[in-house]
């Protein structure tokens, strides 16, 4: 009985340390297609959610004074003519 504990004890080591291994597999796989996908967004020349934010706030805020602009110009020409 000693001689089959001795082969389920060496099977559950050899298990263990195929877990191990692929647990290592997998982080080295996951640092691998994070800096493929980071070099690949870097290419791209892609703009951050902070520089997408002050230009869109700059927008509307042209678009805002662009309609003041426009009732400006409608009640100066309704004086003129």
């Amino acid at each position: 009985m000693q001689t089959r504990s001795k082969i389920f004890d060496d099977m559950s080591q050899l298990m263990t340390n195929a877990m191990g291994v692929a647990q290592g597999a997998r982080a080295e796989a996951e640092t691998a297609m994070k800096s493929l996908v980071d070099r690949w967004m870097a290419d791209r020349d892609l703009v951050t959610r902070e520089e997408f934010d002050a230009v869109r706030a700059m927008a509307v805020k042209a678009r805002e004074e662009n309609e003041t602009l426009k009732a400006r110009i409608a009640t100066l020409e309704q004086k003129l003519g």
